[in-house]
Parts: C-alpha cells; sequence; structure tokens
C-alpha cells in the first residue's frame, strides 16, 4: 500500500506541495490542483511528485449531481466531467464523488436517497459523466456513505452491475458503511468482506477509525483517527495488504491540521512497521 492523505494548507508550488508530503510521510495524495489549473502547473506538479516519490491518488469532484436545483444540477454535472476529464489528462486513476443527496445539504440524509427513482437517477448521472468523457486512463468512482447509495458492499455490487461501464470503479471507505451496532461490532468480518467482494474495482482507499458511545440512545457511532475508535488497526491493516495491491493509495482524511496528519502517519507508520507491512507502494 501508499499512505497518503491531504494536505489542509492551500496549493503554493508543487515544490511546497511536496514538501509537505514528505514530512507527513506520504507516499501518495489527493491531487491538490484542479480542472482549472494551467497545462505548465499541471506538467510541473507531475514532474515534482514522480522526483518525490508521491502518487497522485484521486481527483475530487464532491458536488451534489442529484441536486433538486436545475442550475445547480447542471453546473455540478458539468463539473463533474471536467474533473473527469482532467483525471484522465493527469493519469490519476481515481475521480471521486458522493452519489448525491435528493435534498437542500449536498451530503444529507433524506428519505429520497434511497428511493426506486432515486437509484435511477444515480445510475443515469454516472452514465452521463462516464459517456461524456470517455476516459482510458481513469476511473470514475462513488465515495460510499452511511446514507446514500451505496451504504454496503452488496449495493455497491449491483451499482456496479447496473451502471453497466467498464470506466466505474470503486471508491473504499468502509467506515462510511459501517452504519449500524452489528456492522461495528462485526467490524472485522465486515471490513474483510467489503474489500474482498469488492477488490477487482477499489481503485482507492480511505482509513478511518470508528467508535461506540454507549451512553447515547440509542448509539452514536464517531469517526475518528486511526488509533483512536474502537478498531485493532493492525489486523485492519493487514486486511488491506492481503487484499489491495502494493501500489494502493490509502489515504487519511478529515483533519484540519497538518499536525494531526503527521501524528496519525506516524500512528499507521510504526504500526505498519511493527507488522512488517510497506506502506511506501512495495512488497
Amino acid at each position: 500500500m501508499r499512505l497518503g492523505g491531504s494536505i489542509p494548507k492551500a496549493y503554493t508550488t508543487a515544490e511546497a506541495w511536496a514538501e509537505d508530503c514528505r514530512r507527513a510521510g506520504f507516499y501518495a495524495c489527493t491531487c491538490p490542483i484542479n480542472y482549472e489549473a494551467s497545462a505548465e502547473e499541471k506538467k510541473h506538479l507531475l514532474e515534482v511528485a514522480e522526483k518525490n516519490n508521491i502518487l497522485l491518488a484521486e481527483v475530487g469532484v464532491w458536488k451534489n449531481t442529484l441536486s433538486l436545483n436545475p442550475e445547480e444540477l447542471r453546473a455540478n454535472m458539468e463539473y463533474a466531467k471536467k474533473q473527469l476529464a482532467f483525471a484522465d489528462e493527469m493519469g490519476i486513476s481515481c475521480c471521486v464523488n458522493i452519489s448525491g443527496a435528493r435534498g437542500e445539504v449536498w451530503d444529507g440524509w433524506y428519505p429520497d436517497n434511497y428511493s426506486p427513482a432515486t437509484y435511477e437517477l444515480i445510475v443515469d448521472s454516472i452514465r452521463e459523466i462516464i459517456d461524456a468523457v470517455k476516459p482510458t486512463r481513469t476511473f470514475y468512482s462513488i465515495e460510499p456513505m452511511p446514507w446514500m447509495v451505496p451504504s454496503s458492499p452488496e449495493e455497491y455490487l449491483k451499482l456496479i452491475k447496473d451502471v453497466d461501464r467498464p470506466q466505474f470503479a470503486v471508491h473504499m471507505d468502509f467506515i462510511n458503511m459501517i452504519n449500524s451496532v452489528e456492522r461495528f461490532l462485526n467490524w472485522e468480518s465486515f471490513i474483510r468482506d467489503c474489500f474482498v467482494k469488492l477488490a477487482p474495482w477499489v481503485k482507492s482507499v480511505h482509513i478511518k477509525d470508528v467508535s461506540l458511545d454507549q451512553y447515547a440512545l440509542p448509539c452514536c457511532l464517531r469517526e475518528c483517527a486511526p488509533g483512536d475508535g474502537d478498531l485493532d488497526y493492525a489486523r485492519v491493516l493487514h486486511i488491506i495488504q492481503e487484499t489491495m495491491p502494493a501500489q494502493m493509495p490509502v489515504l487519511l482524511e478529515h483533519m484540519t491540521t497538518m499536525e494531526e496528519y503527521e501524528v496519525s502517519s506516524r500512528f499507521v507508520t510504526e504500526l505498519a512497521r511493527k507488522e512488517n507491512i510497506a506502506i511506501d507502494g512495495t512488497k
């Protein structure tokens, strides 16, 4: 695997970005620029990333392609297409979004998120984005969420079948699919099931932890950094190593400072070293 994350700072230069990656112990990182960057800027970032052994792992969309506002929907779909084309131009294998929400909040929970009509819209929107771009070097993917499709490996497999496009792939965020006490209590078998069932399509992985607040009724599952939750993270890393290729980007996320990323990266690095697991893309 290639351990990495995001840089929670404004992008200035490729060299400064690479220095932050090195300081954090990253061998992979989300792409710090988007389709609006100049040709020179894109080329230079690729050169600096290669020189510093940093895999550009993901291009993000993060727009609601199911928006109820027609004008916003058109703009979001156009942005998704431009970001997918940008990922293909850069040779970045994963362009990631969520399926979308049927309400005002772009990533919110709504009853209509799971309606049959919404499912058809999800399939149609993914097809439209991929068919408009016709990528050859990248894949459009959907990050699982606890309250929208796909929220289980079975739902993801169905979505892959129904979208029926070779350039549609999987973004693996297993913590986002631990959305019940049953899955939390049986986390190891659930996480392994996610990877075993979806392994052929996975292009990028997010790593996080989860804790259960037993005093919140009926319960409260909280996302947190690896090592700060209730999972045995050595077992998690072994599952990833056993099911994923050596070059698979495995990214920390949702931290607000470089210091937080550095602490989490150090935790995973030291644990991986203890478990004889490579985190630099080597076996």
